[in-house]
């Protein structure tokens, strides 16, 4: 395994130490941008296209379940954290998905969705694997300083993939078509593989006597969940998001009701949200960075709820453009300084030894909840309107963040959180 690479706050001027220095953020930021890329497209961009044809609500939500490589990607974590190098796994995989995407483009989306629906299945399995290892690379080059601003690059990121994926990409369908679209998403996968083939990760020096067999591997993730305050940990960052992930799959389709153009749910949900997740995110890394974690995570946990009201009165008068925009920028902005506070805590906890099976057992339990919380809001929808739905999403936001903070200071969560939770 490499040696930790220390990230210094300090200013420098350019030099080999400064340039060894970025190269691991250029590295973490390829790599949360091709997860972002299709990523973006199939949430933003494929729950419009349902409902252009008609879907229902529930119909929509129930793509979640296509998303389930993300909440069992805990079960491989153990043998991408133990078997060859990260780097391994990460360049077949990374090529995998430009080829896939290129191959997307011979499918004809107008005669159904099933063989769309496989596709995006098989990008979140790569997908899910690729994390494991992106995810296990940051703990380990970053320290608890830096991983502020290495998780407000995770999430500006992935921001940026979906603003391509979400944005661009649903730009270029509207405009050009699927075989366009298809096409573009294969050309700036490729593109992403770029710093991925620059890195070079030294193998894994533990002796070969010493390292675990198969079926310990295969079951690796199990000790992990058993540790004191992890179990307590993944419920409490499920509550934290919980609220906040109610509304992402709903927006699109409460414009589309509305009789929103395509190209203008294209820039407000995919690149107008997706930017301001962007600035979000570096914001959220600096105050992770400067106010520390517990700080950081009450602050945005009750800007992220706040903004959540905004789209209570979006939702009464989804013609009211201005209104419209400025509830989609708060949302983006406060849940990506949420999203980077709740990330670092994550990385807090996460052993080196064991980064990437750690880091997913948490990361999974956040996807889980954000599929427990889009079938909640779509049926809260079909049933009682989307006021309701954003009303309901508000409460909750604020209850789960004033949860997460009054546990951790009862030192409910990992033993590792005690020595960065007053920073």
């Amino acid at each position: 395994m490499p040696p930790e690479i220390r990230m210094s706050a300090e200013v420098s001027a350019p030099g080999p130490a400064t340039r060894a220095r970025a190269a691991p953020l250029l590295l973490l930021t390829s790599l949360y941008i091709a997860q972002g890329l299709p990523y973006g497209f199939f949430t933003q961009a494929l729950p419009v296209l349902m409902r252009e044809h008609g879907a229902s609500l529930k119909a929509i939500s129930a793509t979640a379940f296509l998303f389930l490589p993300w909440a069992l990607k805990f079960l491989w974590a153990p043998l991408v954290d133990h078997l060859g190098t990260r780097r391994g796994w990460i360049v077949p995989i990374q090529f995998t998905a430009a080829i896939g995407a290129a191959l997307l483009a011979l499918v004809d989306p107008g005669r159904g969705f099933l063989i769309v629906f496989a596709a995006v299945f098989a990008f979140n399995l790569l997908a899910a694997v690729q994390d494991v290892a992106t995810d296990g690379m940051a703990v380990r080059l970053l320290d608890v300083r830096a991983r502020g601003l290495g998780n407000g690059i995770q999430v500006g990121a992935y921001r940026i993939g979906m603003v391509l994926g979400g944005g661009l990409l649903l730009w270029v369908y509207a405009k050009l078509g699927w075989v366009a679209m298809c096409i573009g998403m294969s050309a700036l996968l490729a593109l992403t593989c770029v710093p991925v083939l620059l890195h070079r990760e030294a193998a894994d020096a533990t002796p070969r006597k010493l390292r675990p067999s198969l079926p310990v591997l295969a079951s690796g993730w199990l000790p992990r969940l058993q540790l004191p305050g992890m179990l307590a940990l993944l419920l409490l960052v499920c509550a934290y998001k919980f609220g906040d992930a109610m509304t992402g799959s709903l927006v699109g389709p409460m414009l589309k009701d509305a009789h929103w153009a395509i190209e203008e749910i294209a820039i407000v949900k995919g690149a107008l949200g997706s930017i301001m997740g962007l600035v979000g995110a570096a914001a959220g890394g600096w105050l992770a960075f400067r106010l520390g974690r517990r700080r950081a995570l009450l602050g945005c946990g009750i800007a992220q709820a706040l903004s959540l009201l905004l789209y209570v009165a979006a939702a009464d008068a989804p013609d009211d453009r201005p209104l419209v925009w400025t509830a989609c920028i708060a949302e983006h902005l406060f849940g990506g300084m949420a999203t980077v506070a709740l990330f670092s805590l994550m990385m807090d906890a996460s052993d080196p030894a064991h980064a990437g099976t750690d880091y997913s057992l948490l990361a999974c339990a956040v996807v889980v909840a954000q599929g427990l919380a889009a079938f909640t809001a779509a049926a809260i929808g079909d049933a009682f309107g989307y006021v309701a739905v954003f009303v309901t999403a508000f409460v909750l936001s604020s209850l789960g963040c004033l949860l997460l903070i009054a546990a951790l200071d009862c030192r409910l969560g990992p033993a590792r959180l005690d020595e960065v939770w007053r920073l």
